[in-house]
């Protein structure tokens, strides 16, 4: 991919709950503006039909209730990207507010963006991604991390593991979708 040949690029960058996912894309950003390209985030989590603690609450409820299909709006993610790639210099897009457990909207200003980053667990399967990442750290790799974050005490929860279980089963492929492949010990390589 040639930033510097296109006006508007996307990237995602994919992988299991805990890897990394976010700091990966704001490192992306960051490293693009210091060569003066600017780019935008988009995360996955703001695109769940239901805020965190309905979704949870549905989880247990229903164990096929996981997954791309049933919890993410994928469509409402692809079309703000294609309306990105199409030129649109705004989207609107939900945006979750976690501390009322609520799904607002937010209009994003995409005038003069060069790069949108989309991060999330099944963002590998996104259309109109001319690029993507996908980091390969497992729960058991991330389970530190998880518990620092600590949303709500998801990692000592034997319910939320064996949702993460679920998980890896159906992302473990995705790493074959991508051109990038950062590995548990950070170690990047293309995926040949």
């Amino acid at each position: 991919m040639d930033i510097k040949k296109r006006n508007r690029n996307v990237i995602a960058v994919g992988g299991e709950s805990g890897s990394g996912k976010s700091e990966t894309a704001l490192a992306v950003l960051h490293a693009f503006s210091e060569y003066g390209i600017r780019s935008a985030i988009l995360g996955q989590d703001d695109y769940f039909y239901l805020p965190p603690a309905l979704n949870d609450e549905e989880r247990r409820k229903n164990q096929s209730h996981l997954g791309p299909l049933a919890e993410v709006k994928m469509d409402v993610l692809n079309d703000n990207i294609k309306d990105y790639l199409d030129g649109k210099n705004s989207i609107s897009k939900p945006i979750i507010d976690y501390a009322t457990n609520v799904i607002n909207t937010e209009h994003v200003d995409l005038t003069d963006i060069n790069v949108l980053i989309v991060e999330g667990t099944y963002v590998s399967l996104l259309r109109n991604v001319e690029f993507k990442v996908f980091i390969t750290r497992n729960r058991e790799d991330t389970l530190e991390h998880r518990k620092k974050r600590n949303r709500g005490n998801e990692a000592l929860d034997p319910f939320i593991e064996n949702i993460l279980k679920i998980e890896h089963m159906i992302i473990g492929g995705h790493r074959f979708l991508a051109d990038i492949i950062i590995s548990k010990d950070y170690q990047v390589s293309l995926n040949k």
